[in-house]
């Protein structure tokens, strides 16, 4: 699946010019978490998210740090916090590095990009840069639990066997020359070594996802360290 498959779109936007009380309404009448900042082209230039609204004086929740950890700051440091947490207008408090992907990124990607960038949705834009979609990590779930059953498919047993064998000789996790299965009627018993709980379970799993398999029985054990 590819970005196109499961991002929201159109998406709500604003632009530098509106006020932070317009944008903290506009999160909360549309339940959404975080808004892409436009130009006139529609590109994104920024994101305000729910980061950027926690430390507000409108609030009260501004930073009030020990006088050490300001001395460490510096003062530009803590005049760039200082207009964060006073500005009236969000050009002055969104995000300006912002990480986005195209329709046609695949959704692992997306997913790493989530992941190690630590971010909780990626806007989505075509060749001319313009916004087209965005990409949340709950879109990822709903990807999830839309995602249908395979349909049921009545192998021969060997065929069943050959498949799985095939299939863990191309993980650089497993240990095939260890291992042994045995299939009978969909039902696939697994035999032998394994190096850990892990690997065991991964055995496992690859063998629920051949299709026409019934049930797998674990008879793995894990190697015995060996003390000399």
């Amino acid at each position: 699946m590819q970005a196109r498959d499961v991002m929201v779109s159109p998406v709500i936007t604003v632009t530098k010019s509106a006020t932070v009380r317009d944008v903290a309404r506009t999160m909360l009448e549309k339940r959404i978490s975080a808004v892409p900042v436009v130009d006139d082209a529609d590109k994104v230039i920024g994101i305000v998210t729910e980061s950027d609204m926690l430390h507000r004086v409108e609030a009260g929740t501004e930073r009030r740090d020990p006088w050490w950890v300001r001395f460490l700051a510096g003062e530009t440091a803590i005049a760039a916090e200082y207009a964060k947490s006073h500005a009236r207008h969000v050009a002055d408090v969104m995000t300006t590095e912002v990480i986005s992907a195209t329709p046609e990124t695949p959704l692992h990607e997306v997913a790493t990009l989530l992941e190690e960038r630590a971010i909780k949705r990626v806007p989505i834009v075509n060749k001319a840069g313009e916004l087209v979609g965005i990409v949340s990590r709950a879109n990822l779930i709903q990807a999830v639990a839309s995602a249908r059953p395979k349909l049921a498919m009545h192998l021969p047993d060997s065929t069943i066997r050959q498949r799985l064998l095939d299939d863990l000789k191309k993980q650089s996790w497993a240990h095939p020359h260890s291992l042994n299965a045995v299939v009978t009627n969909g039902t696939v018993d697994l035999w032998g070594f394994v190096d850990s709980d892990k690997e065991r379970k991964a055995i496992r799993v690859a063998a629920e996802n051949i299709p026409g398999v019934v049930s797998v029985n674990d008879h793995l054990m894990i190697k015995p360290v060996l003390v000399y």
